[in-house]
């Protein structure tokens, strides 16, 4: 798809003076940016993000990339766009899933932001429709600034901005796990958020009330695809080909409380088959 965008681009005189416009979800997003960010060695873009997802995460940091194979995201730069558009009115156009999935993410930046934004979610998420455009304005404004602040501080992802991948490290690997068939990514980060609560409990890290309200809010928001049938030692092989993974070593992004999460190297993966088993054995929402 890279090459055909960059060819089409080439077809219709695009030079280095062109501004590429990326219209639409995560993907569209990351492949128009990785496209703008390489077509004659770099052109302007700019994100109009219309997904929950988009909006408040993947528009915003820089972050291109493209798949290879079963891969994802293994090709790509940091190549920030010049704007990012975003408006909840487009929502409007999604089957209600897709929508409901994003929030997955908003919930993912509600742990890292506070008890604020955690509170606020915790008392509007199940009720946020496309027409509720002032709640919607307020939580997304609210959740994007929480990525925004972040990746001005560490744009490379060389410390701080990790944190950001709160759930993914599960969710990823859930994802290819089943073959990028049955879960949206909000939903696989909804699992993930889940599996990372548990995890913080298993570790000492976590209250366990804390972690159950982690869970309260991530089940609030929709019900999840099921997961019941996956093995365990299946994710586990898996987790290694995350791309946080260096020199064989996997980092865990694990919340302490609401607000506060720490970075855990080296975890034993039989906690983390534990934290798995435990979410399973949970049941779907």
């Amino acid at each position: 798809m890279a090459e055909q965008v960059a060819a089409e681009l080439l077809r219709r005189g695009a030079d280095r003076r062109s501004l590429l416009i990326a219209f639409g979800g995560g993907v569209v997003g990351d492949l128009g940016g990785f496209v703008a960010s390489t077509y004659m060695r770099g052109i302007n873009y700019l994100h109009v993000p219309t997904t929950v997802v988009a909006q408040v995460d993947s528009s915003i940091g820089g972050k291109t990339a493209v798949n290879v194979g079963a891969m994802k995201n293994l090709v790509g730069t940091f190549y920030p766009p010049r704007l990012v558009l975003a408006d909840p009115l487009v929502l409007g156009s999604l089957p209600e899933r897709v929508f409901r999935s994003g929030f997955y993410e908003v919930a993912k930046h509600a742990v890292l932001s506070g008890p604020a934004l955690f509170a606020l979610l915790e008392k509007e998420v199940a009720a946020l429709k496309p027409a509720s455009i002032a709640s919607l304005e307020r939580i997304l404004a609210r959740a994007a600034k929480v990525k925004v602040e972040v990746v001005n501080q560490d744009e490379h992802e060389a410390g701080l901005r990790r944190v950001l991948n709160l759930g993914h490290t599960f969710g990823h690997a859930l994802e290819e796990a089943t073959g990028y068939s049955r879960l949206l990514h909000g939903e696989a980060v909804g699992w993930g958020l889940l599996c990372a609560a548990r995890l913080g409990v298993l570790l000492g890290r976590l209250d366990a009330k804390e972690a159950e309200r982690i869970s309260r809010l991530v089940r609030s928001i929709s019900p999840l695809p099921s997961i019941r049938d996956l093995v365990p030692a299946k994710i586990l092989r898996l987790l290694p080909r995350d791309k946080k993974t260096v020199g064989g070593h996997l980092h865990w992004v694990v919340p302490e409380r609401i607000g506060k999460v720490r970075i855990v190297p080296d975890v034993p993966l039989d906690v983390v088959a534990a934290a798995i088993r435990s979410v399973q054995q949970e049941g779907d929402s």
